[in-house]
């Protein structure tokens, strides 16, 4: 392949995932309210990973493979859509779903940087090396703090309650057990406020 293949397939790639800036999410922006987009979490995480990376349960996390994953584990929602995390028909399926979204979306480099990426969302995706765990610790976190910032807005719309948000989210410990430590509690000041069903 000449590297102006190489440059096409890769320019190719960049104006596909600009559509990430079109998914809408469930949760809210903190100031607007309007709905958060893909391209605004992916962001947001990889800056709470930055900020957040001394509290990851290794002392020799890679931080650029975290970022690295959290960069492109959403890009798949450009084919599979948004899946409301507490929306139980829709996360039956999610994973295949999104399996085909990565073939073709990563596909759409050349080979080696195509294997690379669905390696890394492979990665984040199995949960298993610390890296991954704590990319999935903040992309569960930042959801949570938009709800609880915006007095439980999406909670509420979709009538979520306490044990769901613990079962969806106590993963969080194994990638930064002091980031859910804060996170219960916040889980029980929501409950308290009336954010969050008991």
């Amino acid at each position: 392949m000449t590297a102006h293949a190489r440059l096409a397939q890769q320019i190719r790639f960049i104006i596909e995932v600009d559509k990430a800036k079109e998914i809408l999410r469930q949760t809210l922006l903190t100031q607007s309210r309007r709905q958060e987009n893909d391209a605004e979490h992916s962001w947001h995480i990889c800056l709470m990973a930055v900020v957040l990376a001394e509290h990851a349960n290794t002392r020799d996390l890679d931080v650029s493979r975290v970022l690295r994953m959290l960069l492109i584990h959403d890009l798949v929602e450009i084919d599979a859509g948004d899946t409301f995390a507490y929306d139980a028909a829709r996360v039956a399926d999610q994973h295949d779903r999104e399996a085909r979204a990565a073939e073709r979306i990563f596909g759409l480099l050349p080979a080696d940087q195509a294997n690379e990426f669905r390696a890394y969302w492979d990665e984040f995706e199995a949960r298993t090396t610390p890296e991954a765990k704590f990319a999935a610790a903040m992309d569960r976190l930042q959801p949570m703090l938009q709800n609880f910032f915006t007095e439980g807005a999406s909670w509420r719309q979709h009538g979520v309650t306490r044990d769901r948000v613990i079962a969806r989210n106590q993963h969080i410990a194994d990638g930064a057990p002091a980031v859910w430590d804060y996170a219960t509690r916040m889980i029980e000041e929501a409950v308290n406020a009336g954010y969050l069903k008991p």
